[in-house]
């Protein structure tokens, strides 16, 4: 075979592959839209009694950077109703699309990590953030978030929680919008956390219940100031990467401060897709 026919077999074979990625990326997206029609009234139930929890909650039991059960919820049930329909929101996110958790239940093997350094680009409606995750440091947590990217967990989610005192963080990988969602499974320990309770900005660290090192699934934060964030019975926080390119996007959005449900940022933010180099 010439080497201008090799090319172009090449080429051809280069252009199918990535048509039968984009079809399955299709059909996948579709299965999805499928299941939030139906998850949408469940949702909507478990909303209002998370409402209730939060309104009657003892003093003192809300996790400082909770996930499941004990996170600070949006009160509304559709997720995009807890982003600002004001004009002052420079990059809408468009509509989340939910996941059936019972799709991933099984803890990635660390291993997946590799104990390297990965370069990750998570595309978001505001611009590309450039993520480098930490496969030696954290490799649990590095595993558990490339096996969802690469399944399209986080594609077309909402960042859900937004603290503007004493913690600088955006909270991000609930595709459910509410701070109480996640995959099927959970894992720890707790990975790589500061012996000095510091989080400088820029760090990318794991969400978990308070007190519960096991409690750890697809929710992390993005801290957009230097933070300080005590330890409790369970330890720190996992840090499994950093922010290398986008963190003046984080602040962008922690200017606009917290919306009206309490939680939620003022302007919105989604994950469109995370694509791994």
């Amino acid at each position: 075979m010439s080497p201008s026919k090799r090319e172009r077999e090449y080429a051809r074979r280069r252009y199918s592959a990535w048509q039968d990625r984009r079809t399955q990326k299709a059909d996948r997206r579709a299965r999805l839209r499928r299941f939030a029609l139906v998850a949408t009234a469940v949702i909507a139930v478990v909303a209002v009694a998370v409402g209730t929890w939060w309104l009657t909650r003892p003093e003192g039991t809300d996790a400082a950077l909770g996930t499941d059960v004990t996170a600070t919820p949006s009160e509304s049930a559709d997720p995009s109703e807890s982003a600002s329909s004001d004009a002052d929101n420079p990059c809408p996110a468009s509509e989340a699309v939910m996941r059936d958790p019972e799709q991933f239940e099984e803890v990635p093997d660390p291993a997946g990590a590799e104990g390297r350094v990965w370069n990750v680009t998570m595309e978001t409606s505001c611009g590309p953030i450039e993520l480098e995750l930490y496969g030696d440091k954290a490799p649990q947590a590095v595993s558990s978030f490339l096996f969802l990217a690469r399944e399209g967990f986080y594609d077309s989610s909402l960042c859900h929680r937004l603290t503007t005192e004493g913690i600088f963080v955006l909270q991000c990988g609930d595709p459910s919008g509410t701070g109480q969602g996640g995959p099927g499974y959970s894992y720890g320990p707790v990975e790589n956390a500061p012996e000095d309770d510091v989080y400088p900005a820029g760090t990318l660290a794991m969400a978990r219940v308070g007190g519960q090192a096991d409690s750890m699934g697809s929710q992390f934060f993005l801290v957009y100031e230097d933070s300080t964030i005590p330890s409790d019975e369970a330890g720190g926080y996992t840090v499994f990467g950093r922010i290398t390119s986008g963190l003046d996007i984080v602040q962008l959005i922690s200017e606009g401060g917290v919306g009206a449900d309490g939680t939620a940022p003022q302007r919105s933010i989604g994950i469109e897709e995370v694509t791994i180099q």
